[in-house]
Parts: structure tokens; sequence; C-alpha cells
């Protein structure tokens, strides 16, 4: 795997230096502020990080604290995160959390799996990312691209976020978890697309599972 990350960051640094993702980029803005960090990941599902980081710089400039999210008017709410998808449920959800945070936590996030995964709306993916990235414990969030171009290269072969982390998590080098998500993230935002993926620019085509289907076919 730290072939395959160096193989990736040289790749995108040649291509063009790809932005931070959505999570990484409120990780330094927020210096990892755990509640930030925890509803910009739930604000992100579906959204692009674009819209995602216009949310949560819209909706932290006027509450700060889990009390305050808590006692807010879930229309305004609504209002702050327009931008995002399913920007209804998610308002209705993200109040839903702080009030829990704020009342059974003492308005601290958890920093464990399962406490976290008590929280309404928290899978896993949501789980690892705070994690990893409020954290800085060794987990391995898995979101489609993670999924996708674990299987594209042969890493793995699952048909589900869930199946795919935990094959990770028995192959990849534990100290190398933290870095997975991020550079999947940008790969799979930069080069290795969902539709149309730029082999050209990829340097993992000689052992790619995926290229070497698409080439054998063409």
């Amino acid at each position: 795997m730290a072939v395959i990350l160096k193989k990736m960051e040289a790749a995108l640094n040649r291509e063009k230096p790809p932005r931070l993702t959505a999570l990484r980029g409120l990780q330094q803005e927020e210096q990892g502020d755990p509640f930030k960090i925890l509803i910009g990941t739930i604000l992100s599902a579906r959204t692009r990080d674009e819209n995602t980081t216009k949310a949560v710089n819209q909706l932290f400039a006027r509450y700060r604290t889990p009390e305050e999210l808590a006692s807010a008017d879930v229309e305004d709410i609504k209002k702050m995160i327009r931008s995002i998808g399913f920007y209804n449920v998610k308002a209705a959800r993200i109040k839903q959390v702080s009030q829990i945070i704020a009342e059974k936590f003492g308005g601290q996030v958890p920093a464990d799996m399962e406490r976290l995964l008590e929280l309404p709306g928290v899978g896993r993916k949501t789980a690892n990312c705070v994690l990893v990235y409020a954290f800085n414990k060794p987990a391995i969030p898995v979101d489609v691209h993670v999924h996708r171009i674990s299987n594209r290269l042969g890493i793995v072969n699952t048909k589900t976020p869930e199946q795919t982390e935990i094959e990770l998590a028995k192959t990849v080098d534990r100290k190398l978890w933290t870095k997975v998500n991020d550079m999947f993230v940008m790969y799979g935002q930069n080069i290795c697309l969902p539709v149309r993926p730029n082999c050209r620019a990829c340097d993992l085509k000689k052992t790619c599972k995926y290229y070497r289907s698409i080439s054998s076919s063409s």
C-alpha cells in the first residue's frame, strides 16, 4: 500500500496538484475540532466537496458548539446548508446529533467507534472519518472512491464498502490507515474517475485489474 499511495501522489502532483478534500480542509481550518469534523462528515454524504465546504462555513459561522446547534431552529439550519444534497433530512439529523452530544456526552464527541455508532445517521464510514480526521486514530473510512479504486486495482474483491473496510484492515499496514481515505478520495476525484477514468495519467496501470480488463477487450 505504501507504494500505491506514493504513485498516486506522484500522479496527482504531475497532472494538477489537487485541492484538499473537504474533510482534510476542515481538519486544518478548525484544528481538528471533533464536533465540526463530525457535522462536516454528515453533511458531506452524497455531496460535492465544494458544496460541503460552503455549507460547513455558513453553518459554523453562526453555530459554533453542540449546545448552540442543539437549540437552533431546524428551518434556520436548512437555510444554512441548502447547498448540499438532502439538506432537509441532514438538518434534522445534525440537530438531533447535537442534542445527544450536548445532553448525553457533555458536549464532547466520543472518540470510539462503539459510541459514535450510537448517534443517529452515523454509520461506519462517518465514524471512521471522525476517528481519522478528528482524533488521528488509525481507521479506514471507505466511501465510494475507496471502494471503487480498491476493487479496480484488485486490492480487494468486494461488493460493499463495509466488506472493503474489513479486507483493507486485514492487508494494509496499520500505520498507513489514516492516509488511505485522503489519498484515494483525491485520486478518485481527479484521476480514477467513476466514468472514463484517466488511465493515461495513472502510474498503477501495470498492476491494475481494471486497466488489464479494458485493455484486453479493446
